[in-house]
């Protein structure tokens, strides 16, 4: 990339930024994109790469929506006005009585106006704006401190973190729904499915589940939605309706409800949540209801509140498809990562035009919090018309014979004793003999990112398996060129090029076994962190977890369950095994005095400018030595490394307060001499 003055890149950044974010307007708001998402990445990257030489990231930009570092807690929030739940009404002679009450309250003898649209089932959230630009998310918690969730919020694409347009208010509380859409939520609990994980009992749960992660990453691979409503406190700005406000959200580039009537009169209100209620079926989302708000705000003002409900709205609720049914079993599943899942089986019910027979029961914790017992006669419903499960049990019902479900002690497809974490709600079988699990074992034994045995995917691995062949991974380095040659997929020189990889695999470093065995929580980078600890295979072998926890960003966790792994007597003997076969372990990542490596231990470092080193290498370095590379000066920034024509960072880290530091001195405080200590 040329050189170009300071004017022009911060015009180019300013212009790209505008570009992009109406780009993400087009398609995630409007779902109507002008431009192919191989041109927007293009100018995304272009963004970015402008970003990373000159500094200079706006607020708003596209690139600060995803990679903030995790976070260890989330702070509490007090909101600026309650956020109040609303009364329920679940029949229209109740949505009558609500009209009268608030007619007898106005002194009204005309109709009142309302506003009707669809009850989101997700969760509740607040977005402050201060001069425009997001300034914090907050979830309601219980109505006047939530949670600060800002950094996740960031990654949903619709979310404005900028306002842009003539009428901007000071500040402002935009308030909405956090949801994912049904399809989405089907398509993530197939994935987590497959993984064995623990499957979300609902949209909601899962939108909950994933805004309440305290790694953004997690949250930006979810596909979460907003839909705003609402506000709260708004300063330097009027709104004389619901609808007006309404019309605002939509002019500011805001998500809204996929459908907002605005009638006169309860008996209109009422055709309108027929119309919803029929259409319910052909919305994205889940909905369970409708919302109805007087549309007037002078009028709300004059209604006022009660202690926890607005007295000016209320949601009706729309009759759920359900079914009453007997349990007749409680069983168990394991999946391919070991996760053993608890599901009903019941006398087969039809809801909705569907017969089921069978549901989920998601983990050991829900039967316990719903008390579900074999015999109960029980409710089932269809989540989002879809999918079964177990809404509460009849408990009139009970005839004293019920059973309850014990947690399972052995896994039920091998055997082996389950471990089960703390804080954890998934029960795990860890064992590397459990047929459930060996065939997804074996493809991450032998991919790219393991012992990388080209030749070795997930069709071959089946082939493999059902012909007996390899029942685990220790017995891929049994497999000779005469056992594969007569197989369909495999040829002369196939069969030789899979044997070769096969020995070449023998010769690995011991981070890249780890994580091949595919030990549960251990990932590349703590596979790596346990070799650069343990100088051998062996040296973990009945390892406790508190030989592990001093390892710096290791947690408790991942110290429970490989220790859970390295205290298990087959696991062991596999792995004898499997050195007796030729394999050797090479340890370059073991250092005798780890010490040394940790001279930035629990420093946060920012770039700015062009260094020596490109900017990879110096994050790298940072990395290694204990510290933590951001991409943005903050108050958490502890030091700034700049080199040639630095940018922006350079003006905020005065203005914060935080120490500027050139290249040559960085490279001191990664010798350890007395500079870096003068400035620890």
């Amino acid at each position: 990339m040329t050189e170009k003055s300071p004017a022009s890149v911060t015009k180019e950044i300013e212009e790209l930024v505008k570009e992009l974010n109406y780009h993400c307007y087009r398609y995630y708001v409007l779902d109507s994109p002008v431009i192919s998402d191989a041109e927007y990445d293009k100018k995304y990257r272009l963004l970015k790469e402008l970003e990373e030489k000159y500094g200079g990231v706006l607020p708003d930009s596209p690139t600060q929506r995803v990679g903030a570092p995790a976070l260890e807690k989330f702070d509490k929030v007090r909101h600026n006005e309650p956020m109040l739940s609303l009364d329920n009404a679940f029949s229209y002679d109740e949505l009558r009585e609500f009209d009268k009450k608030l007619r007898k309250l106005l002194g009204a003898s005309e109709d009142i106006e309302y506003t009707v649209e669809p009850k989101y089932d997700g969760l509740a959230m607040e977005l402050t704006y201060r001069k425009g630009f997001l300034l914090r998310a907050s979830t309601r918690g219980d109505g006047y401190e939530g949670e600060d969730v800002t950094r996740n919020i960031k990654t949903i694409m619709s979310v404005p973190l900028k306002l842009e347009g003539p009428n901007i208010p000071e500040v402002i509380d935009i308030r909405g729904e956090v949801y994912m859409d049904i399809r989405e939520f089907e398509e993530l609990n197939r994935q987590r499915e497959k993984l064995n994980e623990p499957l979300f009992a609902n949209p909601r749960n899962a939108s909950a589940g994933s805004v309440r992660q305290l790694d953004p990453r997690i949250t930006s691979e979810r596909k979460l939605h907003l839909a705003c409503y609402g506000m709260g406190t708004v300063k330097g700005m009027a709104f004389r309706s619901q609808s007006a406000f309404m019309a605002w959200l939509k002019d500011l580039r805001f998500p809204v409800p996929a459908r907002v009537v605005i009638v006169r009169g309860i008996d209109k209100v009422i055709h309108a949540i027929g119309q919803l209620e029929k259409d319910r079926g052909s919305f994205s989302f889940e909905t369970d209801g409708a919302v109805i708000k007087v549309n007037d705000f002078q009028l709300q003002q004059k209604l006022g509140v009660r202690t926890r409900e607005p007295r000016w709205a209320t949601a009706y609720k729309f009759q759920a498809h359900q079914g009453t049914t007997i349990i007749k079993d409680i069983l168990s599943s394991v999946g391919r990562t070991g996760v053993i899942t608890p599901f009903a089986v019941f006398e087969p019910v039809k809801i909705g035009g569907v017969t089921v027979s069978r549901s989920t029961l998601h983990n050991w914790d829900e039967i316990k919090r719903k008390d579900i017992r074999v015999s109960d006669t029980v409710i089932v419903e269809r989540a989002g018309d879809v999918i079964p499960h177990v809404v509460m049990v009849i408990k009139d019902k009970r005839s004293g014979s019920e059973k309850t479900a014990s947690l399972p002690l052995t896994c039920p497809a091998c055997g082996s004793a389950v471990v089960r974490e703390e804080g954890e709600v998934a029960i795990r079988c860890v064992s590397l003999h459990c047929p459930a699990q060996v065939q997804e074992k074996i493809i991450h034994f032998a991919s790219r990112g393991g012992m990388d045995i080209e030749g070795l995917g997930e069709k071959n691995v089946e082939l493999l398996y059902s012909r007996g062949l390899i029942k685990h991974f220790k017995d891929i380095y049994l497999l000779k060129k005469e056992d594969l040659i007569e197989l369909p997929r495999f040829a002369e020189k196939s069969a030789h090029n899979l044997i070769d990889a096969i020995e070449r695999s023998k010769h690995a470093t011991l981070a890249r076994f780890l994580f091949a065995l595919g030990i549960l929580h251990v990932g590349e980078y703590a596979a790596k962190l346990l070799a650069g600890n343990f100088r051998s295979l062996e040296d973990l072998y009945q390892v406790k977890p508190e030989d592990i926890l001093p390892i710096r960003q290791i947690g408790e966790k991942i110290a429970c369950s490989v220790h859970a792994f390295f205290n298990d007597r087959k696991n062991i003997d596999l792995l004898n095994s499997i050195i007796k076969l030729g394999m050797e372990l090479s340890n370059p990542d073991f250092s005798e005095n780890r010490k040394s490596s940790l001279l930035l231990e629990g420093l946060t470092f920012v770039i700015t400018g062009t260094l020596p080193k490109s900017r990879k290498e110096v994050e790298d370095l940072i990395r290694e030595n204990g510290g933590h590379a951001a991409s943005a000066v903050s108050s958490d920034t502890d030091y700034l490394i700049a080199g040639e024509g630095p940018g922006s960072k350079l003006a905020k880290a005065g203005r914060l307060g935080v120490k500027t530091i050139s290249y040559e001195i960085f490279l001191e405080l990664l010798k350890g001499s007395p500079v870096q200590q003068n400035l620890f």
